[in-house]
């Protein structure tokens, strides 16, 4: 794991609380809704398959959500979305793992755990269909990502270079999503995936995340070979079902 002092305040701040949270008190076993197909069935009926987040609120946007979270998965679904993440970060997000817990039994699309996993036992908070490992976060991803797969988690692993690319994929990756956000200085560049994504091989599923505002830069992603993107804010902020339709919706170039 890189050392935390290289991370922004606002990023040192949530490794240090996530470093003190309970565990989940049972062991998790999970049926995870495959995001592969997901993503296929999206692609079949003519949508970019996209991941809407579930985001209450966040260090690097103004406000906060009080929405239900339910009313607003089903309404991205009903927009679109092929997958949903939900945030269980309470400090920080204001997430839930009863956020979770509710959506995934509310909506048919696989759903991803977004948090700030260190260790093992964290994994048995909430069940999902994937979950979030983020490589430079993690000492032991290879291990980690083990543990997951036996409780039946699919995996994303987020990535900012493309050597936290190849480690998620040595590690075992189900998923790879490249972050274009730069967690040491919590600045966005959209080039970060253009730059990395060549590492990732064919046979990875890459996510493009972070930045990601409107139909443009969703035609860019793809053409950096995204084959899915997640997005939080432009899909939180306002509307979440027309929003989340405007980016799934194919554009002529796409």
């Amino acid at each position: 794991m890189v050392g935390s002092e290289e991370f922004a305040p606002a990023i040192r701040s949530m490794l240090e609380t996530a470093r003190e949270r309970d565990p989940g008190s049972d062991r998790v076993s999970v049926d995870a809704r495959p995001i592969g197909a997901a993503f296929g069935s999206a692609e079949a009926a003519g949508r970019v398959p996209l991941v809407a987040e579930v985001k209450p609120t966040s260090p690097t946007t103004a406000g906060e959500r009080e929405d239900d979270p339910v009313e607003l998965a089903e309404r991205m679904v009903a927009g679109g979305a092929a997958a949903l993440s939900v945030l269980t970060e309470p400090d920080h997000f204001g997430g839930t793992p009863g956020d979770l817990r509710a959506v995934r039994t509310a909506v048919d699309v696989p759903v991803l755990r977004k948090d700030f996993v260190l260790r093992e036992a964290q994994l048995d908070a909430v069940a999902a269909d994937l979950v979030l490992l983020i490589a430079r976060f993690v000492d032991d991803l290879a291990g980690l990502t083990a543990a997951a797969h036996d409780r039946g988690f699919q995996v994303l692993v987020e990535a900012h270079t493309r050597e936290e690319v190849r480690a998620a994929v040595e590690a075992g990756a189900d998923v790879v999503g490249v972050n274009n956000r730069d967690l040491a200085r919590l600045e966005v560049d959209l080039g970060t995936f253009e730059r990395v994504a060549p590492a990732a091989p064919e046979s990875v599923t890459l996510i493009a995340e972070s930045g990601i505002q409107n139909s443009e830069d969703v035609r860019r992603m793809r053409r950096a070979g995204a084959d899915g993107l997640l997005v939080g804010s432009a899909v939180m902020d306002g509307d979440v079902e027309t929003n989340t339709r405007r980016l799934t919706t194919r554009q002529l170039d796409d």
